[in-house]
Order: structure tokens, then sequence, then C-alpha cells
């Protein structure tokens, strides 16, 4: 930056008519010109007309002098320099914020001029006194901040004594317009020279990269100063859709939006400005790269840390649908606290598959707290719990053996599901639909959306079932048989089945009732037929039994054989639990 824009700094025309006029000593005393890599540039012309008006000044700060502390501020660090009025530094004009820097300590200083209170500024920059060329060629090798007066604007920047004429363009002047230029005339400024020809008298001075390395030790100053958990004020400078920039005393930093509050923010534009002013907490410091995060939340309680306190499982609590996912619905329910209802406690009546169906953003909606984690940070909500529960009472509403009426609501291959009421299902096994034929597939009898009535065989709450059968509400053979017999009747039957001293006995199509013989009974024993006897028929058997008349007496009771014909004797009949039993007669 030290040789940046001197081309705009005028050429000074070898014109030998020309008078020269300066106090110093001239280039032959000096020795040969310093050699520079720019290109030749002078006054010329344009700085001819301050010759005769040029006045040799040395200022003040020209002079190191010796300040001794006598009293530190929040802001400054004041000294005396021997003068009527103190001088003044900045806090950062010393390591570490001048932390440790006390009444009696001594520093070299220089002095820059006065500020509004009237105190002098000070520098501790070393100022290089100039007396001559050597002094200036020797400042120019250094790099070494020197003092000069603004003699006036000129084309192109701006014209300073230092000690000899010296041209400073106007972009390294370190002001942006000509108006703040023209105020620059008559001030004393701290510069450095960048071209120094001492052949043609040629000076080109820059005050801006002064204030630069200024403006890079106080914010150095700054930044040393800065820790991690410091609370600052400051001023939102602009806004980004991630968050705000801050100016916290000359250092921007990055307010995020997540740290804007415990709620949910989702432009920075809800709830700041440009150029509000903010009290933040310092998050985060990356000195190497220069970034800071700031905080405005911290500074608020978080609303976690004491959630036990106001929340508990079953509590009901109202929020607002803040956003929707694929798996639920998030409720604010209350500024830092979301809870979750999840897709599957939406609702007891039917399957959601997307939480848009049932809710959308913005809705308030009043829930019941299933779970809840302050660790986690995490509130599990029930939408559907909080209208009740319809298996509540499902024992008093469906008792076993009442006959209820429904609508299908799905099939599957095992059975059908029959609404009985809000939230409330049950299932007829693919068993339990017909008695009249073997049905593979509940869809080839019934179809969704179909009303049909059913007998409630047991109901479940806490496993949320209801067993429901269609085919017990059908009469059938066995309950015709039954509605038409008594326990006494003596009715003939085919023995199907006999398992030693037991036996099961065919009375009807579908009717069968079980048979223990009784001992000493007379056995009616069957004649045996000319030709083959149909045995599949039991009505054929009977007529045969019939024709051939009655049958001898044993004397000690046969044993039944599966295939024989026999009288029975009804000697139990329940028409509840739908049972018959019989005896040999």
């Amino acid at each position: 930056m030290t040789n940046e824009s001197i081309s705009e700094a005028p050429s000074r025309a070898a014109d030998p008519s020309e008078p020269i006029s300066t106090s110093l000593a001239g280039p032959e005393a000096s020795g040969a010109a310093v050699a520079v890599s720019e290109p030749a540039e002078s006054f010329g012309a344009l700085l001819s007309q301050f010759e005769r008006s040029h006045v040799h000044r040395t200022g003040e700060g020209t002079k190191q002098l010796e300040g001794t502390v006598v009293s530190v501020s929040a802001d400054g660090v004041f000294l005396d320099i021997g003068y009527k009025t103190e001088g003044v530094l900045p806090r950062t004009a010393f390591d570490n914020h001048a932390e440790g820097v006390a009444p009696g300590d001594r520093f070299p200083v220089s002095v820059k001029g006065r500020n509004a209170e009237g105190y002098y500024e000070l520098s501790r920059l070393k100022l290089a006194p100039v007396t001559d060329w050597a002094s200036l060629e020797a400042a120019f090798v250094q790099k070494a901040p020197i003092v000069g007066t603004v003699t006036g604007v000129v084309k192109g920047g701006l014209s300073v004594d230092v000690g000899v004429r010296a041209f400073m363009p106007a972009s390294r002047s370190g002001t942006r317009e000509a108006g703040e230029m023209e105020k620059l005339v008559g001030q004393e400024i701290t510069c450095q020279i960048i071209k120094l020809d001492a052949a043609e008298e040629d000076v080109v001075v820059d005050r801006r990269v002064i204030a630069e390395e200024e403006a890079r030790s106080l914010e150095a100053g700054r930044w040393s100063a800065v820790r991690e958990g410091d609370v600052l004020d400051g001023q939102v400078r602009s806004l980004a859709s991630y968050g705000a920039f801050v100016d916290v005393g000359g250092i921007d930093g990055l307010l995020h939006v997540s740290d804007l509050s415990w709620s949910r923010v989702n432009s920075p534009e809800e709830v700041l400005s440009v150029g509000q002013q903010l009290r933040v907490k310092v998050l985060k410091i990356d000195s190497e790269n220069r970034r800071i995060s700031l905080g405005l939340k911290q500074l608020l309680p978080e609303p976690w840390d004491s959630a036990t306190e106001r929340y508990a499982a079953g509590q009901r609590v109202t929020g607002t649908i803040s956003r929707l996912t694929d798996f639920g619905a998030f409720v604010e329910v209350e500024p830092g606290i979301e809870g979750l209802i999840h897709v599957s406690e939406m609702s007891w009546i039917k399957r959601v598959r997307r939480p848009s169906d049932v809710l959308k953003q913005g809705d308030t909606v009043d829930t019941v707290i299933l779970s809840i984690s302050p660790a986690e940070r995490r509130l599990s909500l029930g939408l559907k719990q909080a209208l009740g529960d319809p298996w509540t009472d499902a024992e008093q509403k469906f008792p076993a053996g009442t006959t209820m009426e429904g609508r299908i609501t799905r099939l599957t291959k095992f059975g059908a599901f029959v609404q009985l009421a809000e939230g409330v299902e049950g299932l007829v096994h693919v068993s339990e639909i017909s008695a009249e034929k073997r049905i593979n597939h509940p869809q080839d009898v019934l179809k969704a959306g179909e009303t049909v009535k059913a007998l409630v065989l047991a109901v479940d709450r806490e496993k949320r079932q209801i067993r429901l059968s269609m085919k017990q509400l059908v009469p059938s053979s066995l309950d015709e048989y039954l509605a038409e017999h008594n326990e006494g009747d003596i009715v003939s039957g085919r023995v199907v089945k006999e398992d030693g001293d037991r036996a099961t006995v065919e009375l009807g199509e579908g009717v069968q009732a079980f048979c223990r013989p009784a001992a000493g009974r007379p056995v009616v024993e069957e004649k045996k037929a000319e030709g083959k006897a149909d045995l599949s028929s039991l009505t054929s058997m009977l007529q045969a039994r019939w024709k051939s008349g009655p049958a001898p007496v044993a004397v000690r009771p046969e044993a039944l054989r599966a295939g024989q014909v026999r009288s029975f004797r009804i000697v139990k009949l329940d028409r509840e639990a739908r049972m018959l039993e019989v005896e040999q007669a």
C-alpha cells in the first residue's frame, strides 16, 4: 500500500528559469537522488504558484516527547507531557487494552493535535523530525511516519509542508469528498513518504496508510479486549437472511437468526431493524479469521431449564402449530418450547398419512402431554388424547352378547374391521362370517363401506380389541333342533366317532351331541339286512331298521361303534351354550 496511487501526483516540469526556494540543503548536499520503482513525478506547474507563499514550519508534532501517566479512564490514558494541558492516548494504543498501565508509568509520545475537549491528541508512533534531505531520505527508506501541514488544495490532491513542499494524492488523503479535503487545509497531519526524488525535489506523501495502520492497531486492541462471555452494547448495522451484523465497539459481529430468540424466528426482520441498539453476549471468537459470534437470547432465561415446573405428563396444554413435517406437527406451547404431535397420535378414527390432512400451520390446538424430557429438549404431545379415549368405557357400551350394527372400514385376508363407534372398531374373523360355507377371503362376500350386523363375542379394552361374529346371528340347524326338542326326548342318531366310553352322535345335519353309554341298559342290535346297506345316509339306515322289526334284548350292553344307528335319550339341552348331551335309550 505504500506506493499506491503515486501516479496521481503531477510531474514537475524542468524549467531552469523557475526560481527554487528552500531552507534545506539541495540535492548536491544529499548526494544522488533516491532510486524508486515508480515513474518520475513532480509538482510541476500545479505547485509553482505556492513557492513564493511557502513558509518553512517545524510543528510541535515533530518533537518526540516523554509522557507520564496521570490517570486511566474507561476510554483513554491521560499523560503529562510538560504542557499546560494534558495529552490523551486511547486505551487501544497499549497492549492488552491498557490493562496494567498505572499512574507514574512513562511512555514516548508525539503530539498529533487537540481534540474537542482541549486535550492534546497523542500518538505512540515515533515521528521522524525533518531537518534536511538526509532526514527525509531516512524516513522514506524506513517508512517512518512524519508530521506535515496541509497548505492547500491542488489539482489531484493536496499540497503538504513536510519541511519541503510535498504532494499528497486525493486517494491517499483519507477523505472521500472535496469538501472534506478543504477542511484539511491548515491542519497538521501524520503521513508517510511513498516517493522521494531529491534531484527533482519531488516528494509524495500518504496519509491514508497511517490512518489504516492506526485503524488496524485500534482494531487489534479491540479484539484483544473482547472475551467470550462478555456482554456488550451494539448497534445493528445490516440484516441478512441468516442473521444480523452488529457493531460492538468498532467490531462487526454476527448475530445468527437462531440466537435471536428462544422461540423460532424465520427472518431477522421479524425482530430487528437497522440502527437498533442491542445488548448482546459474545458466544465465540475466531481471532484468526476475525469473526465473532453474538447471542441475544442467551441473555434471557432458558425456558427448558424450568419446564418441569410448569409441565407434566397427562397435562392438557394449548399451543400453535409452528411447522408441519412428514412425520408430525410441531406445536409451540410457549416461546422457546415446542412439542411434537406424531402422526400416529392425531386421530382415533382413521390412519393419518399426512399431518396436513388434519392440521395446518398457525392452527391453535388443545393437546395432552404424553412425555417430557428437558435434558433432550423433547416434548411429546397427543392430539387424539385431548378429544377423549373412546375405549375407556368400551366394555360398558359393547358388552359381550349384544348385537351391533356398523360400517366395514377395511378388509384384510384374515377378516373385516367394523366401526362400532367413533374411534372404536371390531374384527369379524373370516371364520365368523358365515356358517353355511367356507370363506377363503372376506372380500368374496363383503365390501368396504357396507353396513353389517354382528354379535359381540368379547371386548379387551387394554388391547383395544373387540371380537365380532356375523354367522352367529343367522339361525343354524342346531338352533332349530334345540328349539324343537327338550330334555327327556327319545331321538335317533348315528355314532360318528367313539373314544372309549365317550362317543359323538349325529342327530341331524349339523347337529351333534355327546353320549356316554348307560351301564346295564339293553342294547338294540341292528339286524343285518340283505345286501349292502348305505351307511352314508342316516334316513335310509333308519328305514332299514324300522322294516327289520324289533331287536332282541341282549343280556349285556353293547359298546358303541362308529356307524351304528341307535336310539338316544336327551339328558341335557343348553340353548345358550348351544350344547346337547344324550345317553343310550
